[in-house]
């Protein structure tokens, strides 16, 4: 994942820190991490959390020293592959992906640097999205979901008791914000190039679809897929319950409508939340309609994640390390201090039942059946650009081709991607 929504502004430029120096002169191991910032100044840089971090696993593990490379996430994956080609490969790497590093077989399976008990820890649907023809590789770091968001004032200006559960009781009550708050967009579809491959998935899996199936296949033009967005053209965009264009609509500008008020009902992930408060908008979260209640309900699951190198053969030191990074308290810290959702069981536990954090109840809730883009092929990254500038042109007139298009170019691109 590039840059996903789940991280703050960036950092451009690298920020560099070590527990004790990148060279170990007392004969023991120096594991080198590179890992992004989701920090927006220096003040609350990651770098200070991983300094912490690697402070306190040296005074337990003194024969292991660790050297902390934090890099804005401008920046991260050029640095990644500058040190890989220079031969300076990282023992470990925190960022957004891990399918091309899989595919030049640089990585340790996750097996063999987590113990026993950290891998069970791991959220389930999580663990299975590191995977790669079923085995995983890409370790979970930090999670985000989706749900839907309503702006309760103008539910009851509306009349509209609680939220919808299916894609009619959404029409009929953005029929009803239309008639009863005027000037306001009733439902915000963003499908503009910031993110219209994350809107696009919510909405084919509530149709019962999605963009790839269980083995990984593109499904972007199934029949499911098509009669979605067969659905949102004829009832919200021509209907004019949504904007008049949502392909030239980006995430990033529905988000401020809602904290503003100018719009009643989207899907959103947890930095909606503070946006939403400050906008001082009284808002209501709720599971994310589908198309009819035989449709399993279903969220978008987006993660960033660790790896371990094989280049420097510190897997014994790393695994340490790792089993280190992933217990509770050091998990919890990180996901608290940058407002993000767990990975692991325990701290799944811990943030559900603290108060402080009951605004995040309905986006926890969802994590353990959450499903994610078919981040294990490593085509996704030029799949997920078609899909950001074209899948929005699905929901206007006389578009019927564009799934099959992308479709077209998608199994192409995977086709090329797995052959090497």
């Amino acid at each position: 994942m590039k840059r996903s929504a789940l991280l703050p502004l960036p950092i451009v430029g690298s920020l560099l820190l070590t527990g004790c120096g990148a060279l170990d002169m007392s004969g023991g191991v120096t594991l080198n991490l590179v890992a992004a910032d989701y920090g927006d100044n220096e003040t609350n840089s990651s770098a200070i959390y991983w300094n912490d971090l690697a402070r306190r696993f040296e005074a337990a593990n003194s024969g292991i020293k660790i050297h902390v490379d934090v890099v804005g996430w401008t920046d991260i994956d050029k640095h990644l592959a500058d040190l890989i080609a220079k031969g300076e490969t990282p023992d470990i790497a925190q960022t957004g992906g891990y399918a091309d590093q899989v595919a030049a077989d640089r990585l340790y399976p996750a097996g063999e640097v987590l113990s026993n008990s950290t891998q069970v820890n791991l959220l389930d649907s999580f663990a299975k999205a590191g995977q790669v023809l079923g085995s995983q590789y890409g370790i979970p770091f930090i999670s985000s979901s989706r749900v839907f968001f309503y702006n309760k004032d103008y539910f009851d200006k509306a009349g509209i008791t609680n939220p919808p559960t299916t894609w009619d009781e959404l029409r009929r009550d953005a029929e009803l914000i239309k008639s009863k708050v005027p000037g306001v967009v009733p439902y915000a579809l963003p499908l503009g190039p910031e993110e219209a491959q994350g809107e696009a998935m919510i909405w084919t899996m509530s149709g019962g679809g999605g963009l790839s199936d269980n083995a990984g296949n593109y499904t972007i033009d199934s029949a499911q897929n098509r009669s979605t967005f067969s659905w949102l053209r004829t009832n919200l965009v021509e209907k004019r319950l949504t904007y008049d264009d949502p392909a030239k609509v980006d995430r990033k500008t529905a988000f401020n409508d809602f904290a503003s008020g100018k719009t009643a009902m989207l899907n959103g992930h947890p930095g909606l939340v503070s946006k939403a408060v400050a906008g001082k908008i009284r808002y209501g979260t709720a599971v994310i309609p589908r198309k009819d209640i035989g449709v399993k309900p279903s969220t978008l699951g987006v993660a960033d994640w660790v790896m371990a190198f094989k280049a420097n053969g510190h897997k014994a030191e790393v695994k340490k390390f790792l089993n280190f990074v992933y217990t509770k308290e050091n998990t919890l810290k990180f996901d608290e201090q940058y407002n993000m959702l767990p990975v692991t069981q325990d701290t799944l536990e811990e943030m559900s039942a603290n108060p402080a954090h009951k605004d995040l109840t309905e986006f926890l809730n969802a994590l353990p059946s959450a499903n994610f883009y078919p981040l294990g092929d490593p085509s996704w990254d030029k799949v997920s650009s078609m899909l950001k500038q074209r899948i929005g042109e699905a929901v206007r007139p006389g578009a019927e081709s564009v799934l099959g298009d992308l479709q077209a170019a998608a199994a192409a691109e995977s086709s090329r991607a797995r052959k090497g």
